[in-house]
């Protein structure tokens, strides 16, 4: 039923409140509702949140929109990881009401001295109302006696009188001690706040078997890496500033219809398959490729990688390999064709004969059980994030079961979701419990389809999904880098660095690899998915050929500023030049006042220098329009002095981007 104050339009609200909508710890939720009545009184609304522990926190009240109709909204800020709740309170505001109706009739001459009475009556029920416990009571009671008492004087101008019942101090009060009448509540309503690292986050991704591999100069045979040497890679890593290092699969790969270099169909004795072809004669899931070392050398690599600040993140793919322990043991759980085989997983075009899809429907309590020993097993060996490899071609059910599991005895687990699919399948990966997502980032690439991106992941699915933006990945090669030259790759990084709290390269992105294996393709000739590759970072760094320098000033960037670690505060601006992109972020505080600020301008033009006239929305930077402030070039260490319009000029062989840090003068 509709309140006596309807409260309409709640959001967020996700999957009409059978879901919680996302929060983070320490993270400002917006609220927002459609709160109006009958006729004309004014009105007053706010929002209350209940923490995990039941208990209410403080109001947070809501301000009318200045130009949409009865829309209020309010920022809201959790700072405990659990299931959280809010509700929306609205009630009939008398003393609004009053100083409007007081406003235009005791100018005009009507009702003058009613007007005054009806006011001292609402001011006298304030003071009665204060709590003497309350130490801002006092306060309170010291600003609003001279105005009752301005309220009653007959004999002072009625000018004066109304000034002092409209000053800021009187009205101060008021708001925050209101009477409210005809109190309406809607909720509660559900949302979870995650632990930070599940909105704030920067990942490299690597292979350990490429990681200290050594190839024979005479024979040509290549030695597998181990996690014993990769460990040595994880120093650089972390030098760059990424807090999560991202491993696939390190189980034992198949034999049966594994694939050679490049994807072809004829390996050599020597190929090493692909790590997602998971299971051999090895073991499957719960087991370690022999050529990468045992579980004590996997303890030692995540022991080394928490030394450094890191968190290894483990694929959690499902999927078997033909000679995986699964088929044998459980063959109802794939699917057998007409002619008795077992059914290999297709993306047509693309086939992968080398691995087996799981049929989640012949046995689903079998496989879901099997399914949560395997995530912890590894949770037991220190794995507190999972990248899931296609969730969508799994059941979304299964994935709420799953994630609803480790959620209810381990909260801090993360899961990220590699689901390059619909929209829909996307937003319920992330409804259901997906801490972030896999985007369309990397087909995003023009200024008018970045900002409509943006705007689409800050504002529209925000309640929804958590985007990682990655810049690339081990068969992800988007044209943009491979005709762009260095410069792309420096467009690329800031716009993911930048434009999400979460980011994330694939190792090889620094060193600027962008040949694909054919025209048209978006797959890298001689893949690692396929082969051990052996790069020398030793001689990259030496001979400057590496964007390492550039990926770790982004990182400290994103650390400096509070405004880059937050999703939903963005703006996007306005450039003359089609190629230039300006958007900002902002972090607010637990109350909702904006502090620090963001401002970034890039040039999506990898080939040519532009320059043009950047227009900033000033409102939504906090600033007054007329209001000149300075700017901090995070990347260059420039300053400039800015107002509402300004030039610049962004050549991409030298920095095709300003990171400008809002040096507020006020």
């Amino acid at each position: 039923m509709v309140g006596r104050i309807p409260i309409m339009n709640v959001t967020p609200l996700v999957d009409l409140g059978r879901q919680p909508a996302k929060a983070t710890v320490g993270e400002p939720l917006p609220v927002t509702a459609t709160v109006f009545r009958e006729g004309h009184d004014q009105l007053g609304a706010e929002v209350v949140l209940i923490g995990p522990d039941g208990q209410r926190r403080p109001p947070a009240r809501m301000t009318k929109h200045a130009e949409i109709p009865d829309h209020y909204a309010a920022w809201v800020t959790p700072d405990a990881v659990g299931a959280w709740s809010f509700e929306v309170v609205a009630w009939s505001d008398p003393l609004s009401t009053w100083q409007h109706d007081a406003g235009i009739k005791i100018p005009a001459g009507v009702d003058v001295e009613l007007m005054f009475t009806e006011g001292a009556l609402l001011l006298e029920r304030v003071l009665a109302s204060l709590d003497p416990r309350d130490p801002g009571s006092a306060g309170a009671a010291q600003v609003l006696q001279p105005a009752l008492e301005a309220a009653r004087d007959t004999s002072r101008p009625p000018e004066a009188r109304l000034a002092v019942l409209e000053s800021p101090e009187v009205t101060g009060v008021l708001h925050h001690h209101p009477i409210r009448e005809l109190l309406t509540v809607e909720g509660p309503y559900p949302a979870y706040a995650d632990r930070e690292r599940a909105l704030f986050s920067s990942w490299y991704e690597f292979f350990p078997r490429s990681e200290g591999a050594t190839v024979d100069p005479k024979t040509g045979k290549v030695t597998s890496g181990t996690f014993q040497t990769a460990a040595k890679r994880l120093d650089a890593v972390a030098a760059m500033g990424f807090d999560i290092v991202y491993l696939p699969p390190i189980h034992p790969i198949g034999e049966v219809n594994r694939k050679g270099r490049n994807n072809t169909l004829d390996p050599g004795p020597d190929d090493t398959g692909s790590p997602w072809a998971i299971g051999s004669r090895h073991g499957g899931h719960d087991a370690i490729h022999p050529d990468l070392g045992t579980f004590e050398d996997f303890d030692a690599f995540v022991g080394r990688a928490r030394d450094l600040g890191l968190e290894v993140a483990l694929d959690l793919a499902l999927q078997a390999a033909p000679d995986h322990p699964w088929v044998t043991s459980h063959p109802e759980w794939f699917t057998t064709r007409a002619d008795g085989t077992i059914a290999y997983a297709e993306n047509p075009p693309k086939k992968y004969q080398d691995i087996y899809p799981v049929n989640f429907d012949n046995d689903p309590t079998g496989i879901c059980q099997e399914v949560l020993r395997i995530v912890r097993l590894w949770m037991s060996h220190g794995v507190r994030v999972f990248r899931v490899d296609n969730p969508h071609t799994k059941p979304v059910a299964f994935w709420e079961w799953l994630l609803r599991e480790v959620r209810r005895t381990d909260p801090d687990v993360l899961f990220l979701a590699e689901a390059f699919t619909r929209p829909a399948m996307m937003q319920a990966l992330g409804a259901i419990g997906f801490h972030q997502s896999y985007t369309y980032f990397t087909w995003r690439n023009a200024k008018w389809e970045l900002e409509e991106y943006f705007r689409e992941v800050a504002h529209e699915t925000s309640h929804l999904m958590r985007p990682n933006f990655f810049v690339n990945t081990p068969d992800i090669l988007h044209a943009f880098l491979q005709y762009g030259g260095p410069a792309a790759f420096k467009i690329r990084a800031v716009l993911a660095a930048c434009g999400s709290p979460s980011w994330g390269v694939y190792s090889g992105f620094e060193l600027f690899e962008h040949v694909a294996v054919k025209p048209g393709s978006e797959e890298y000739l001689d893949s690692e998915k396929f082969q051990v590759r052996i790069r020398d970072w030793d001689a990259a760094d030496r001979e400057g050929r590496t964007l390492a320098p550039f990926l770790t000033r982004l990182n400290e960037i994103r650390r400096a500023h509070p405004a880059l670690q937050q999703l939903r505060d963005l703006a996007i601006h306005w450039s003359d030049d089609e190629n230039v992109l300006v958007f900002s972020k902002t972090a607010r505080d637990a109350s909702g006042a904006p502090g620090d600020t963001v401002i970034v301008v890039v040039n999506v033009d990898p080939h040519a220098a532009r320059e043009t006239t950047v227009h900033l929305d000033m409102a939504a930077l906090g600033l007054q329009e007329q209001e000149a402030f300075v700017v901090h070039d995070e990347i260059t260490g420039e300053d400039w002095n800015w107002s509402a319009h300004n030039y610049v000029r962004l050549d991409p062989f030298h920095e095709p981007a300003h990171v400008l840090g809002v040096r507020r003068t006020r």
